[in-house]
This record gives structure tokens, C-alpha cells and sequence, in this order.
């Protein structure tokens, strides 16, 4: 291993927030006590950032945008129909996705705590966990979807939904125009996380 890369191993603590770096220092004691195996950490870290999510659930949605037979199940059991496609495990057992249309946008948020279905969406975002997000989400939605960058026609509606231990829901967002024709594939690539949150929305065909 060079000098370079040791050395961007260690002065990028000094740039890590509190939080971080409480997170880093309790790994560190932890892994000089034999207790944790750091690797391992990182199989688990990687499996749920670019494996599991939040591309299993851009393929979801994709298929719903894609095959009219998939988006009725998919309203009617999401848990069944997620399941279908290989998705399913830690808190996606239980599932409901939910349709914005031009006259709904959908978003959601856990207020108890940070219910949050990654087996479909992968780990939660740090802003998700957040006191702020979970109160102002239900208090002032079209607020925090503005801080987001999202601005939505005044006649479209915004439900929240509160995800619980019970149930945990996808937004399924609108299909962008312009994109008559495309591959699933082609699909998933303009579904971002947010977009599934219900924070933001599917980006535009280039």
C-alpha cells in the first residue's frame, strides 16, 4: 500500500462531522478489542449502498412504469410483488407503494423513529433519521419539499405517509415524458432514492 493512500486513510477523520466521528472512533475501539471485523463491516456497508439499493427498487419501479399487469399487483401487494423480483429481507418484509400522479404527491417519513424498507432502498439517508425531517415532513411537507428543490403546482395534493415497524412504504413516481420505448433498464437509471422517499422526482430524459 503507498504512502499516498495511507496517508487518505487517515487525515479524512479530522473532516468527518461529530456524528461520524463518534461512529469511527466506537468502530475503532472496537475493533482493537477482537469484538467487530472491520471487513466485514465493509461487505455489509457495500452490500446495502450499491447491491441491494436503492437500485432493487429503481427496477421496481421501472417494471411498474413499464408493465401495466405489475403496477395493478403492485398496487394492490406490493410485498408480494417486490418479493417477485428477488427483493425482499431486513425491513421490506411488509410493504405498500404508493402512485404520485398529477393530482398526488406522495412522500414519506417515520416519525417514531427511521422505518425504512432496505432490502428496496438500501441504507436510509442521514437527513431521513433526522428529528427536524420526521417533524417538519408532516408539519410543513411542501416546505421541505421545496428545500429539497422540488415545487409542486399548488393544486397538487402532498399526503404523507408514516412508515412504522408494521409497514413500510415506496413512492412509486411518475415516468418522466419523452422516455416512450425505453428498456427497464434504460428506466431505472432516472429513479433516484429521493424519488422513491417522495423528496424528489424522477429525473428528466436527457
Amino acid at each position: 500500500m503507498s504512502h499516498d493512500h495511507d496517508h487518505d486513510d487517515h487525515h479524512h477523520d479530522n473532516e468527518l462531522d461529530p456524528m461520524a466521528a463518534r461512529v469511527r472512533a466506537l468502530e475503532t475501539i472496537l475493533t482493537q478489542k477482537g469484538l467487530i471485523d472491520p471487513a466485514a463491516i465493509d461487505v455489509i456497508v457495500d452490500t446495502y449502498e450499491t447491491k441491494v439499493g436503492p437500485r432493487n427498487g429503481a427496477s421496481v419501479v421501472a417494471k411498474a412504469w413499464t408493465d401495466p399487469e405489475f403496477a395493478d399487483w403492485l398496487k394492490r401487494d406490493a410485498t408480494a410483488a417486490i418479493a417477485s423480483l428477488g427483493f425482499t429481507g431486513r425491513q421490506g418484509e411488509h410493504m405498500q407503494a404508493v402512485f404520485n400522479t398529477t393530482d398526488q404527491h406522495n412522500m414519506v417519513v417515520c416519525t417514531l423513529c427511521s422505518c425504512y424498507p432496505w432490502s428496496v432502498l438500501g441504507l436510509p439517508p442521514v437527513w431521513y433519521k433526522s428529528p427536524p425531517y420526521r417533524s417538519r415532513a408532516v408539519i410543513d411537507p411542501r416546505g421541505v419539499l421545496a428545500e429539497f428543490g422540488v415545487t409542486l403546482p399548488s393544486e397538487t395534493k402532498i399526503r404523507v405517509w408514516d412508515s412504522t415497524a408494521e409497514l413500510r412504504y415506496l413512492v412509486v413516481p411518475m415516468r418522466p415524458a419523452g422516455t416512450e420505448g425505453w428498456s427497464e433498464e434504460d428506466l431505472a437509471d432516472l429513479v433516484t432514492r429521493d424519488s422513491m422517499i417522495g423528496t424528489g422526482l424522477a429525473k428528466e430524459a436527457p
